[in-house]
């Protein structure tokens, strides 16, 4: 009997698990709901132990196997919401206006659970499961608060694993590659300070809004210029505010984006890169410009032998099995883990353009396509037993 098969008696209190949560979403530090729903079926389901109240929300199952194995794997799902509108029209769409599950930490958490009662039914394996209900993936590192609060101190996991839906690859599709496959993420801010003045009268000014112009156009060349064409940069101005008046030269303009690399090196020469430009713009009009760079979340990095591994169990599994897929500029804060641990994070096809779960992350349209939970319990359950098999 296949993984998929063993979970298809799971399948109707799943999908009511992720459309009640779905229902309910909430943002980062506040899944409040969600870690209770998740502490209770754990329990239910008959988990070894249950910790709570880990970076304030995060959950942490435990299972033991058959044996006895020191051995030990962690598998983690992200649990938060996002502020977004919901536009689906679902009978069970988010009852919590300005607050959505737009990128499928729903059925992330729904998957993990699934993952949570097989693993406690069948114990097929030998060793022990850590399984990590994260909360705050969305912006606010989650992952390193759990890390900071003890998460691999106390749940000490030889290596981790992490997955996430995908929009536009094939349902029953699981892809993955070594190496870098997630961005950094950095975050910029450029304050302009020029000489106010009559909108009439720019002589005696000096600009901020044309300046700030000038930087926008000139921060371009980096990735065209400055970083090796063979490696990846993106450097992305998404706010200029300036100015109250149509008439009034404002003092100041404030400009800010993010910057998204792979390669430490490339991210040192963005931030230097950045600075610099936005500096000495500044200057070349007679103004200054102060520059503030946050370095957010760091790349997401797969290592070889893991991701190995992922590809054998996902094999058991999937439809189609890809270790080349493309990497992706967004970023995900599963990577402070892989700072910390080896592992693999793959990516499991939601539907294509179009179809049910094609409508992209992050969207008002969006929602997580439940044809993908037995896939996705079926591959942990692969991913266990063929990382800590018993013995013969």
């Amino acid at each position: 009997m296949s993984y998929t098969d063993r979970v298809k008696p799971y399948m109707d209190e799943l999908v009511a698990i992720r459309r009640d949560i779905h229902a309910h979403p909430e943002l980062g530090f506040e899944e409040t709901r969600t870690s209770d729903i998740v502490a209770r079926k754990l329990k239910e389901f008959g988990v070894d132990e249950v910790h709570t109240g880990i970076a304030r929300t995060g959950v942490v199952g435990v299972v033991r196997g058959k044996g006895g194995s020191n051995r030990a794997i962690g598998l983690r799902a992200d649990m938060d919401a996002l502020p977004i509108f919901e536009k689906t029209g679902l009978e069970y769409h988010s009852q919590t206006d300005g607050k959505m599950h737009a990128c499928g930490h729903d059925g992330h958490t729904t998957m993990l659970l699934g993952a949570a009662r097989y693993l406690a039914d069948h114990r097929n394996f030998d060793g022990t499961v850590y399984l990590i209900f994260q909360p705050a993936e969305e912006g606010r590192g989650g992952g390193k608060v759990m890390i900071e609060d003890g998460l691999f101190d106390r749940f000490n996991c030889e290596t981790v694993y992490g997955m996430h839906n995908m929009p536009g690859l094939p349902l029953g599709a699981i892809s993955m590659r070594p190496g870098p496959c997630m961005a950094a993420a950095d975050e910029f801010r450029i304050l302009v300070k020029g000489r106010g003045g009559h909108g009439a009268m720019p002589n005696v000014s000096r600009d901020p809004v044309v300046i700030g112009s000038h930087i926008v156009t000139a921060l371009q060349s980096i990735a065209s210029r400055r970083v090796d064409p063979i490696k990846e940069a993106v450097v992305s101005v998404t706010q200029f505010h300036a100015g109250d008046a149509f008439n009034v030269i404002p003092e100041e303009a404030e400009l800010s984006g993010t910057c998204r690399t792979f390669m430490p090196d490339v991210r040192d020469l963005v931030e230097t890169e950045l600075k610099r430009i936005a500096t000495n713009v500044a200057l070349a009009f007679d103004a200054t410009a102060e520059v503030k760079y946050m370095r957010n979340y760091p790349p997401t990095v797969n290592t070889s032998d893991e991701t190995e591994i992922a590809a054998l169990a996902a094999r058991k599994v999937a439809n189609e099995v890809s270790t080349t897929g493309e990497p992706k500029m967004g970023a995900e804060d599963f990577s402070y883990m892989l700072e910390e641990r080896p592992g693999c994070y793959i990516w499991l096809g939601n539907g294509m353009p179009g179809e049910k779960g094609g409508a992209n992350v992050h969207t008002p349209q969006y929602d997580f396509n439940d044809d993908a939970i037995p896939y996705g319990v079926g591959y942990w359950a692969s991913l266990v037993e063929t990382v800590l098999p018993k013995a013969a």
